[in-house]
């Protein structure tokens, strides 16, 4: 039990109580679900004390409410729940039902198991408000076993016809995959239709892929509620079945901000960023409020395409509304800052996020990293341990690729030495293929490839791809054929790889050798990802491929291309063509340079937008080195910042001058 005097109660008021055994109750009961006890443990502490001194402890009903609010995952202090109920005489069960959902609560399903155990050994019956909660507790831990022990004991208690009950048994067998058990559970509570039941099995259903299965439930269902439409939309949208998720969308005749939800998030879910905030701005027009759980998706959509009006009008509504800015909400802003390439605005949120985790200081750090900012990252991690926060693996993580972006080898290899010593964090693969990175980026590709052969697992693709990255940079042919070839063998589906083997090749002139990769290419059915550069303008989204014309302003874009290009080459510039992987003639390969998705992208942008202002442009893959020096041209002779995130890192232009000093 807790020991608390009577002084720490100070700061609650005063309860006046008549002998009443009755009024003490509900005195007590009262002051538990007041205000004041949800608000922080040390407030709950001063009430429980006064409950002490009122002598209501053993009194149920008092104690299930007072696990309840131990239990609340906000305070993380289940382990003052579990002391309670060990202290209470024979505790009912509401007190057993209140921490085994307090257990579910703090994501704790093998002690919400273990409470139901020891529930059943003392004589305690469970009631209709017991089985759900357990049910969703075998499901949680994975434990199939007792979940069909469980399933017994409510046919033998007679619970099996109870709704709930229902619903929760077929979301269990849902979960280990025996949609057939589910379905029987269904089939045998049919007399009467439940849509919740119905809801939970077209959920089964397409959580194991059988589409065809909740199709036919869901046309079979005798009426269907927003809830079920949301099921389908939820479903399609995981099996990566948009086109279908968006059809069942289009069709509800009535939609809430589930339904909303559940469509953006299946969008963000297959990379569809822009359509997501097609969604979220239709929903707008539907005088549809986001609220507070939405909000952090959407962000995750501004984020990635790099949409900063889109993202500040968030942040504002957020303000407006005097929603606060918790853990989840404070990191989905900086990372959408950092990633929209305001780190100023990061930092501002960083600093006004109260509570923060360490997903919050991981946000900020892979901010600082992705804009080459090593020395601040590093600085951060030194303030995260001064604030006896212990950084995880995505931390360090965060600070190693900083350094690589930056060049600081001594930094980096000392930060790889210490994360165990640090947090106890042991070096993974993704750890090493920073370091591999960050040696090979630097020049020292010797000692990257020492490193993957001294690391302690086997090297992953991703680190046999950076160090062929540093032999691209660094025209290391010899090399860069090796690995090359010991890539192809582990990864024969990534076009990016045949690509920078094939670059390398034709960098060094041996075009029969670049033309032999591509053709293995094509003989395995490999693609490259095309060039794709957005840019948002008037809180629209504006996306460009090289070379293409879909753009309902093409004509104008494409002439205006023309003359910057031409007035480019006035000031010294010259293609370097260097970076065609087709043995064409010069002319044709200044041409297909030109083109590229960032420069019909940042053409728009000049004639979109205020001059002296910013233009910001997002592109899928690595910026090549003629696109960079033509930027950097842009820059100075337009007399404008041009901020480009390409798959690496970003790249501030400004007056000829770009911030990665050309290390990238």
């Amino acid at each position: 039990m807790i020991s608390t005097t009577a002084a720490t109660a100070s700061s609650l008021p005063p309860h006046h109580l008549h002998p009443s055994s009755a009024d003490q109750q509900k005195a007590a009961l009262d002051l538990l679900n007041s205000k004041l006890c949800g608000s922080s443990v040390h407030h709950l502490k001063q009430a429980h004390a006064l409950v002490l001194k009122m002598g209501q402890f053993q009194d149920h009903y008092v104690a299930g409410t007072l696990v309840k609010c131990y239990a609340n995952p906000q305070f993380k202090s289940l382990e003052l729940a579990l002391k309670v109920v060990d202290s209470v005489q024979k505790p009912n069960v509401f007190v057993w039902n209140n921490i085994i959902r307090g257990c579910l609560g703090n994501d704790e399903p093998l002690e919400a198991l273990q409470m139901y155990y020891e529930m059943v050994d003392s004589d305690t019956r469970p009631n209709k408000f017991t089985f759900p909660a357990i049910l969703k507790a075998c499901s949680n831990a994975g434990a199939q076993g007792e979940g069909l022990q469980v399933h017994a004991q409510i046919v033998k208690r007679g619970f099996l016809h109870d709704l709930h009950v229902t619903s929760a048994g077929i979301r269990m067998y849902a979960s280990f995959g025996r949609v057939g058990d589910a379905r029987r559970l269904l089939d045998e509570n049919q007399e009467t239709f439940d849509v919740v039941s119905w809801n939970a099995m077209m959920d089964g259903y397409l959580r194991w892929g059988h589409v065809e299965a909740a199709d036919e439930l869901f046309d079979a269902m005798p009426s269907k509620s927003v809830g079920s439409w949301n099921t389908m939309v939820s479903g399609l949208s995981r099996l990566g079945m948009i086109e279908e998720a968006r059809r069942t969308f289009d069709s509800m005749g009535e939609r809430n901000e589930i339904s909303w939800s559940a469509m953006i998030d299946g969008y963000i879910g297959g990379g569809c960023y822009r359509e997501a905030l097609e969604v979220f701005r239709e929903m707008q027009r539907m005088n549809f409020q986001p609220r507070k759980f939405m909000l952090s998706s959407v962000l995750a959509a501004c984020a990635n395409l790099g949409a900063l009006e889109q993202g500040r009008w968030i942040h504002n509504y957020m303000k407006r509304n005097s929603i606060s800015l918790d853990a989840v909400l404070g990191t989905a802003l900086v990372d959408m800052y950092a990633k929209c390439g305001r780190v100023d605005m990061a930092w501002k949120v960083f600093e006004d996020t109260r509570d923060k985790g360490v997903s919050t200081w991981n946000a900020m750090i892979g901010g600082l990293a992705i804009h080459g900012r090593a020395e601040d990252a590093i600085e951060l991690l030194m303030k995260m341990q001064e604030e006896k926060l212990r950084p995880n693996g995505i931390t360090f993580i965060g600070v190693l690729t900083a350094c690589a972006h930056s060049g600081l080898v001594i930094e980096g290899l000392k930060i790889l030495a210490s994360m165990e010593e640090i947090s106890g964090v042991e070096p993974e693969v993704e750890h090493y293929g920073c370091v591999v990175d960050l040696l090979g980026r630097s020049g020292q590709l010797d000692k990257a490839l020492e490193v993957i052969k001294l690391m302690p697992m086997e090297p992953s693709e991703a680190i046999w791809g950076a160090l062929l990255g540093a032999c691209r940079i660094h025209g290391d042919v010899e090399l860069g054929e090796q690995v090359g070839k010991v890539l192809l063998e582990l990864d024969q589906s990534n076009g990016g790889r045949y690509a920078l083997l094939s670059n390398i090749y034709a960098k060094a002139g041996k075009w029969d050798e670049a033309r032999e990769v591509r053709k293995l290419m094509k003989h395995r059915g490999i693609k490259t990802d095309t060039g794709c550069s957005v840019i948002e303008s008037g809180g629209e989204v504006h996306e460009f491929k090289m070379g293409d014309c879909l753009h309902p302003r093409s004509k104008e874009i494409y002439s205006f291309l023309e003359t910057m290009m031409g007035r480019l080459r006035t000031e010294g510039y010259a293609a370097d063509t260097s970076q065609v992987l087709f043995d064409i003639s010069e002319e044709e390969k200044e041409k297909e340079m030109q083109y590229h998705s960032e420069k019909l992208a940042i053409a728009f942008g000049l004639i979109t937008t205020k001059p002296g202002s910013t233009i910001r442009v997002v592109k899928n893959i690595r910026v090549c080195e003629d696109c960079h020096a033509a930027v950097k041209l842009i820059s100075q002779v337009y007399d404008r910042e041009v901020i480009v995130r390409d798959r690496v890192r970003y790249h501030h232009f400004k007056n000829g001058i770009c911030s990665c000093n050309d290390f990238w």
